[in-house]
């Protein structure tokens, strides 16, 4: 043991054999001096130790200091660590209740917001890639949900269908409408017709053109402009002088050529534009006196076609010169032509011996039957005729004329000679777009029996009879005749020749109706023999030769 331990007391020695405390570092000059005294020899052990008895303390008192400052070190290093650890325990506690109370509020937040959060904790620990990978998988999800919801919103909604443009002729119970008519007609100076009788409620859409109803007694011949020829046509398709869609066609491309031919250009006006205003009031006084037919409509077209495409360089003469060629080509190409080609067309399907039924008094039908006995056929002819018009006995009339065989029956017996019948014959006022065959009322009637007898139904029609019309009934549009055709029995006093006193009472005079084309065998036309279903592809084939249907 050293000598500096030996004059340490016993306290100091224990406290630095404390495990608490270190050991002093003694420096190296204090180790060298300790060293020198344990090797000086006995002799002069006692001289050195009294020289050297007042360092010695002086080294003893330095080794207190310096241990007692070294404790104190250690004292407050410990002091620290216990504070660092109990600081720590805070911590640990606090994070410990901050964590529960971030559980607590993840289990009070919905299902979605936790598993947001869990999401974005783990894409935290993801790599870069991974995370762009998982960004466009949510950015895809979200652009497929929306158009989902997009095509679910769409399927939905109801889907708005565009307004049906209604002429103004199936408006006549629309009050906005007439007075719209009405303002038109009087710009143009034309006299409006006015329903003075009752209607049926179920075609109060539709005009009714009655003859005691007067055009002309308050046209004033002087102011309208109005070409004579226009103003005696109208009046002679109101009264049924001029009947039959071919006949109402050639009487009013007559009396246009004649509005032609007196037409005068006025001075700073082109021919091709002011001739097609002079020739728009005779139309709407034509459409007052009788709506037009399917035929008169596609002739009107043509002729205001050819107007327009007439060259500027001509003049007047040369002008109306080629105007007139145009609706002369017209008519003996689309009307006399076109009879002769059916007419050869259906006598081939006549044979000897037949019993060929037909309906009122259609002119190409009649044609068939004359030519075809004339060229030696042997044949004979139902002809079958309704009220209140009656045209089946001008029909009867002419076949006789011609020595051919006839029988005549009403519309109501149709059934029982249908029996003996073995084609039927029947003629067109139009043939529209969807096949439906458009004619004098009683042509259904008659169709639907032939069909359930297995008797062929052949219906002889001019193409330039065809339109672009759809149309599966007969109350969207139709014309309505003189209700007092309808009481009109061929008496002097007919029996319900009151029935305006009655308030209950009205009565109905239709005119055309509208055949399906499951009753009808084929169509026999200028272009040869074609199913109903075929009208489409006509009208097609005609504009792209000529440019106008």
């Amino acid at each position: 043991m050293d000598s500096d331990d030996q004059g340490a007391t016993p306290s100091e020695t224990q406290k630095a054999k404390s495990p608490k405390q270190k050991t002093a570092k003694v420096k190296p000059e204090d180790q060298e001096g300790a060293e020198g005294t344990e090797k000086t020899p006995k002799g002069k052990g006692n001289k050195q130790q009294k020289c050297d008895a007042q360092p010695k303390k002086e080294k003893k008192e330095a080794t207190k200091t310096a241990d007692k400052a070294q404790s104190n070190k250690e004292k407050g290093k410990s002091g620290d660590a216990k504070q660092s650890n109990t600081e720590q325990k805070e911590k640990t506690k606090s994070g410990d209740a901050a964590q529960g109370n971030k559980e607590k509020k993840h289990a009070g937040k919905k299902p979605d917001d936790g598993e947001k959060e869990e999401s974005q904790g783990d894409a935290a620990q993801l790599s870069n890639a991974e995370l762009r990978r998982m960004r466009r998988e949510k950015q895809e999800a979200q652009r497929a949900a929306k158009e989902k919801a997009k095509t679910q919103v769409t399927a939905a909604a109801p889907k708005k269908e565009a307004p049906v443009r209604v002429p103004d002729s199936l408006k006549a119970d629309v009050p906005e409408t007439q007075k719209r008519v009405a303002k038109k007609l009087e710009k143009q100076q034309i006299p409006t017709r006015t329903s003075a009788q009752r209607k049926v409620r179920l075609f109060n859409h539709l005009q009714q053109y009655e003859k005691e109803v007067s055009l002309t007694q308050s046209l004033q011949f002087s102011s309208s402009g109005m070409h004579p020829a226009i103003i005696r046509l109208g009046l002679q398709y109101a009264e049924g002088v001029v009947s039959g869609s071919n006949a109402r066609c050639i009487a009013l491309l007559a009396a246009l050529k004649m509005v032609i031919q007196d037409y005068t250009t006025p001075p700073k006006e082109e021919l091709r534009r002011d001739l097609v205003t002079k020739i728009k009031p005779c139309i709407s006084f034509l459409n007052q006196c009788r709506p037009l037919s399917v035929s008169m409509g596609n002739a009107i077209k043509y002729v205001k076609w050819q107007i327009a495409h007439t060259e500027g360089s001509l003049s007047d003469a040369e002008a109306k010169r080629k105007l007139c060629e145009s609706i002369d080509d017209f008519l003996h190409e689309r009307i006399i032509v076109a009879a002769q080609a059916i007419s050869g067309e259906a006598r081939a399907k006549i044979s000897d011996g037949d019993v060929i039924l037909v309906y009122s008094c259609s002119s190409i039908v009649r044609k068939v039957l004359v030519d075809a006995h004339r060229h030696g056929k042997q044949f004979r002819v139902i002809v079958v005729d309704s009220r209140p018009r009656m045209e089946g006995k001008e029909c009867l009339r002419r076949l006789v004329k011609e020595g051919i065989q006839c029988s005549y029956v009403l519309i109501n017996a149709v059934s029982y000679v249908m029996t003996e019948a073995t084609k039927v014959f029947l003629g067109a006022h139009g043939l529209l777009a969807n096949g439906f065959l458009m004619s004098r009322v009683g042509t259904a009637l008659i169709s639907l029996i032939a069909k359930a007898s297995n008797v062929p139904v052949l219906v002889c029609c001019e193409t330039y009879k065809f339109c672009e019309r759809v149309q599966t009934d007969s109350f969207v549009f139709n014309e309505l005749g003189d209700p007092d055709d309808v009481v009109d029995i061929g008496k002097k006093s007919p029996y319900l020749w009151d029935w305006r006193d009655y308030g209950s009472l009205t009565l109905l005079n239709l005119v055309y109706d509208f055949t399906p084309p499951e009753f009808v065998s084929v169509v026999i036309t200028e272009l040869g023999m074609i199913p109903c279903t075929s009208v489409p592809v006509v009208l097609r084939m005609k504009q792209t030769e000529t440019g106008f249907t």
